[in-house]
């Protein structure tokens, strides 16, 4: 039996969100200011007092008592905020060079199912990146159904983030590439199919239903649109909520008009309309970005990657030096080499359109595909957020309380408040003067235990390194 199965099954008698690293006695962390994430002005010089995993009281200095057996923890000089969100990831990816073979065929070099081992054994290091990149908590909007073994195991790991996952992606179409024994994709070709997966999924009682909604030339985008509401009607049935994957325009609004909750892509192909942004706020629909995916693979294939910081310091070294491995290619097998692509100025413009509409923003990468690292890639999403115009407060919101919306967590995450999962970064510098700040992480706490990102950072290096 694969080890990854073997410990998948000697965990299931616990249950999904466990903690098994609990604090063992009440903390208060003094003198910090608070941006608890909801849009309100900073709280200078405040109070966090945590209990059992919990914010039991949070405030000014002079409005919350810290209780006489606290261990108290000196943060004056910095700054707190909500754990961050990542919205959009796949673990069923590396972001390494041979994880989509529907993007560049390699399996000759290295087999998918080598692949797939490799992914399943680096989760632990792959869980501890987004930790120490101060990401408590990501969504997986569709892998196989070994997808809902890494959220049992996530939530069995003493450092990973919160794992909300979706299984097989309902499609409209497959890609014959990943027609594999647990696909990622399973295309539905009818209304009574989409309906028949969307039982079979939720079986695994899914956090979400994700529809791979692919519309190419000359296809029947109502029909299409028939086999969507089906699967969405059938997962509101059982109140599962659903994502849907349609980037551009008319399909987007097919989805939404369908029935969909989250749309896990920004609009790529023409400028968002008043109607599309009238029902985007009639339904309530959370809007993911994804900005930085088309870069990631853009660089990688075209041979010009670009890292930033976090990317070279958090990254997967293993994975990044896949990128180099098309340059080993026999000629007129790898892409021909480019300049680094600018942003889809049409995501950025829709983006920030969308945001002054009041419509709910989420931030999401899609890491896991072809040059979008687990972790740090949340960092360069912050900064072509900020290209497309958001503020350093709104991209904050879009990285805690919107992905909290896509968790269906909001009780729970996604700001700072008495009664919710202590989940919160203590940073360097200010996030409201430049979002770059958001990198500067003095400690990430993940309910209620502190953890230090460099020693984070080291196991994810050591757990990579043992491979």
């Amino acid at each position: 039996m694969p080890a990854f199965v073997l410990l998948i099954l000697t965990l299931l008698c616990r249950g999904r969100d466990a903690v098994p690293t609990a604090p063992a006695e009440t903390t208060a962390f003094v003198g910090g200011t608070v941006v608890d994430g909801t849009g309100a002005a900073p709280i200078a010089d405040a109070v966090v007092v945590v209990e059992e995993g919990r914010i039991a009281a949070i405030g000014a200095r002079a409005l919350v008592a810290v209780p006489p057996a606290a261990t108290v923890v000196d943060v004056a000089g910095k700054w707190i905020v909500p754990g961050l969100i990542d919205a959009h990831v796949h673990f069923f990816q590396s972001g390494g060079l041979y994880t989509r073979p529907d993007a560049i065929d390699l399996r000759d070099r290295r087999p998918y199912a080598d692949e797939i081992a490799f992914i399943k054994k680096s989760l632990p290091s792959t869980f501890a990146r987004y930790l120490a990149c101060g990401v408590t908590s990501v969504v997986d909007v569709g892998g196989p159904m070994w997808n809902f073994e890494v959220r049992e195991l996530a939530g069995r790991t003493a450092h990973a983030p919160r794992v909300a996952v979706a299984g097989p992606l309902v499609s409209t179409w497959q890609p014959p590439q990943l027609k594999v024994d647990d696909p990622p994709i399973i295309d539905v070709h009818s209304p009574d199919e989409a309906r028949s997966l969307v039982k079979r999924l939720l079986e695994q009682e899914p956090d979400l239903v994700k529809i791979w909604f692919i519309y190419r030339r000359g296809d029947d985008l109502a029909k299409l649109g028939e086999l969507v509401r089906a699967a969405i009607e059938e997962s509101h049935a059982a109140a599962v909520r659903v994502a849907v994957h349609a980037t551009q325009l008319e399909v987007a609004r097919t989805a939404v008009e369908a029935g969909a909750d989250v749309l896990v892509h920004s609009v790529d192909d023409k400028p968002v309309d008043d109607e599309f942004i009238q029902i985007l706020r009639e339904h309530d629909i959370v809007y993911t970005t994804t900005l930085v995916v088309n870069e990631g693979y853009q660089e990688v294939l075209g041979q010009n990657v670009d890292l930033n910081d976090v990317e070279q310091q958090w990254g997967d070294p293993e994975v990044i030096a896949t990128f180099a491995d098309l340059a080993k290619l026999p000629p007129g097998r790898a892409p021909s080499k480019g300049n680094r692509p600018p942003t889809n100025p049409v995501m950025l413009a829709n983006l920030k359109r969308l945001q002054q509409a009041g419509v709910c923003i989420a931030a999401g990468t899609d890491a896991g595909n072809i040059g979008t690292l687990h972790g740090p890639s949340i960092h360069r999403e912050f900064e072509l957020m900020r290209d497309a115009g958001l503020t350093p407060m709104e991209i904050l919101r879009a990285a805690t309380c919107g992905g909290a919306r896509v968790m269906g967590r909001e009780s729970d995450l996604g700001t700072l408040a008495q009664g919710k999962l202590a989940d919160l970064l203590v940073l360097d510098a200010d996030p409201l003067v430049d979002v770059v700040n958001l990198r500067r992480i003095h400690r990430v706490v993940k309910g209620g235990v502190v953890l230090d990102p460099a020693v984070l950072l080291a196991e994810a290096n050591g757990a990579a390194a043992a491979h």
